[in-house]
């Protein structure tokens, strides 16, 4: 408490006395408004950056053989995934062994929801209109921003492409056909229209198809060493069938701009479960169809004022099925709802100083449709979401600091039940940035930051094992960092185009970790406040890009990371002080690139050392490293008007057979080729 205390003092004192970025720091906030022809996009200082952050963008993404967004964060450093196999399988991420829960998903600007369980399954998201994906620990180096972006513990921001138009142009038409193993067909197709001088819009849309099927070998060990089973077969029930359309609308207008999005997904799954004493489980489905609306409005409203309107609506439909009769039959239907409305505004009081005040407003409702239970035990829980945020910044020329306190106040609705749950939390956080040198290639900064997840409706309220008493998980964050980036002055930068380095250590503390604990029945569960974890990490990032010859590009980025997460809950545990599950001590990743006229080749390398399955860091539940490389090789030509692109791919390329989750074996050594033709 003592901690929490100083924090909130911190930040008040920023907040009131202190400073914001200068005017030059609170343009930079339309840098996402792409103005046409007469209009620039206006400066950006990633340079300045207050918070650390890992950005892939363009071609980089491109290359990655990435079939989600998933798999693009991978490369990330900092990043644990929890992949379920194959092209259908579910994917989550969570950031230095916070939880998935404490990370925010930005999707063009507005946040990702799912109140029924937290988890943003990020495979039903596609890279092919991907521009740019973002990576911030801690918050966005913006006080610019909606209130609920100060209250996540880490944020990715996903950013569509926007179109851009020469003089002259008004379409574009591009049209991606991809196939590969598993039988897999994907097409996708983006239009681009200039409507007006200050109008344009895309639309675009995407057809998946894969059975899904892969070969594997799996192996597993008693205690003593001796095998138990070794099994080389086919994965089954693992197709999928997915159909996503997306239309925008982007405008400008003098001193502002404004945005308009609709998006839908739906796809039908098999989900092929786990391999258990070589037992193979076939009978769970799941269809999902999203939908959401999603607008902005921003406007200078003055030289020294500036402010943001957003709103979204979404509607989420989950329908699982489970026939397995080895298992409890379930067959039932999530619908979830959500409204989100949002104003954030900032003044520059003088220069070099500036203070933002937000406002969100979020609804999220879910109904739960039980096939194969009472209709009067199904959970219909609506929440309530009010959120004020107040930031401010300083900048100078050496020396940049930012402060925010974040008040989030809940209210839950449970019909059938009396009590109604309500949580008002304060969540401070402060940040430092200094520019140690003239020319600003070094920086060295910190951070200290308290974040809070509110339980889910799962957590609270599902017939099973809900506890409507649970309290929210909280966060404190601690982080110092440095970043070196070359000048272009040296004597180096006739053949070294770019070279970063990043470094990062932190601590974070999680309390009243919300953790699911057996009654000692079959299928019975309860939600508990039970966990606390330490965590401390090292995380090092290294960009560098040389120019070999007149047409040959080489560039390399490396990513290393070191985390030890354990779980200091209670000494009577047989687990106390041990690794938490799923998290290995070292990681990294590494892109290799080489450019040469038309042809591009990429070779990637993904690595997770040790780890293991279960809280007891015992040999029963230990897991061994893995690893995967992959490579591609692209080709650009033209032929007639169209610009085309041609690109082999193949993944797993030493044809390993790992698991990222237990009993779930991942696919081995796979291809693909797909062809890109744009007008």
């Amino acid at each position: 408490m003592q901690v929490e205390k100083r924090l909130t003092v911190m930040a008040l004192l920023c907040t009131m006395v202190i400073s914001a970025f200068a005017q030059k720091e609170r343009t930079s906030a339309f840098d996402s408004i792409q103005h046409v022809d007469e209009v620039v996009v206006l400066s950006n200082l990633t340079f300045r950056e207050v918070i650390p952050s890992h950005t892939l963008k363009g071609e980089q993404l491109e290359r990655l053989n990435s079939h989600s967004i998933a798999d693009a964060l991978r490369y990330f450093a900092g990043v644990q995934l929890k992949d379920y196999g194959g092209v259908g399988g579910i994917k989550t991420i969570n950031v230095r062994s916070m939880g998935s829960n404490h990370l925010g998903i930005y999707y063009d600007g507005i946040q990702l929801g799912n109140a029924q369980n937290g988890q943003i399954d990020l495979g039903q998201f596609s890279m092919d209109n991907v521009e740019e994906i973002s990576l911030y620990n801690g918050q966005k180096s913006a006080i610019f921003q909606p209130a609920s972006e100060f209250g996540n513990a880490g944020t990715v921001y996903i950013r569509t492409r926007r179109p851009h138009f020469l003089n002259g142009e008004r379409t574009h038409l591009k049209t991606r056909v991809k196939y590969g193993s598993s039988d897999l067909i994907r097409f996708s197709t983006l239009w681009e229209q200039r409507l007006s001088a200050s109008v344009t819009s895309s639309v675009g849309a995407e057809v998946m198809n894969a059975s899904g099927k892969y070969k594997f070998r799996y192996r597993r060990y008693k205690a003593d060493g001796t095998i138990a089973y070794d099994t080389t077969a086919t994965r089954q029930n693992g197709d999928v069938w997915a159909v996503r359309a997306e239309g925008n609308l982007y405008g400008a207008m003098e001193q502002g701009g404004w945005n308009v999005k609709a998006y839908t997904y739906h796809s039908e799954r098999g989900i092929p479960g786990a391999i258990v004493n070589n037992v193979w489980r076939r009978g769970e489905r799941q269809a999902d169809h999203n939908t959401f609306f999603q607008a902005g409005l921003l406007r200078n409203l003055s030289d020294r004022f500036s402010s943001r309107l957003q709103a979204k609506y979404a509607y989420y439909v989950t329908h699982y099925v489970n026939r397995d009769p080895k298992t409890m039959l379930v067959d039932n239907t999530y619908k979830q709802q959500e409204l989100f409305l949002s104003t954030s505004n900032v003044y520059e009081i003088m220069r070099g100083w500036s203070a933002s005040v937000a406002y969100d407003f979020k609804w999220n409702k879910l109904r739960e449709e039980q096939g194969t239970r009472n209709k009067g035990q199904e959970m219909k829980p609506y929440r309530f979401s009010n959120m004020v945020s107040v930031a401010t910044a300083y900048n100078q020329p050496w020396m940049n600091i930012q402060g925010s306190l974040l008040a989030t106040f809940v209210k839950d609705h449970f019909p059938g039940h009396n009590d109604k749950k309500s949580e008002n939390v304060w969540t401070p956080a402060v940040f430092f940035n200094i520019f140690p040198l003239r020319n600003k290639s070094l920086s060295v900064r910190a951070y200290a930051k308290r974040s809070f997840r509110m339980p889910t409706f799962n957590d609270l309220y599902y017939t099973e094992m809900g506890n409507a008493m649970l309290k929210p998980e909280t966060a404190l964050q601690y982080n110092v960092g440095a970043v070196y980036v070359a000048p272009r002055t040296s004597h180096l930068a006739s053949r070294i185009s770019h070279f970063r380095l990043q470094v990062d250590a932190y601590y974070n503390t999680i309390h009243d970790k919300i953790v699911a604990y057996p009654k000692g029945q079959q299928f019975r569960w309860t939600m508990l406040n039970l966990g606390k974890v330490h965590i401390k990490g090292l995380d090092v990032e290294t960009e560098l890009e040389v120019r070999a010859a007149r047409e040959l590009i080489l560039a390399g980025r490396l990513q290393y990371t070191y985390q030890d997460a354990r779980d200091v809950t209670d000494p009577a545990d047989t687990y106390y002080n041990h690794q938490i599950p799923y998290i290995p001590w070292h990681s990294g990743s590494a892109i290799f690139s080489a450019s040469y006229r038309q042809w591009d080749f990429n070779y990637s390398f993904i690595y997770a050392g040790k780890r293991y399955n279960q809280q007891e860091n015992i040999d029963y539940n230990y897991m061994p490293a893995w690893y995967t490389s992959d490579l591609s090789l692209m080709y650009r030509f033209r032929w007639v008007k169209t610009r085309c692109k041609a690109t082999l791919e193949v993944n797993n390329l030493l044809d390993q057979q790992y698991d990222v989750i237990l009993n779930y074996p991942m696919p081995g050594r796979n291809y693909a080729i797909s062809m890109e033709v744009e007008i």
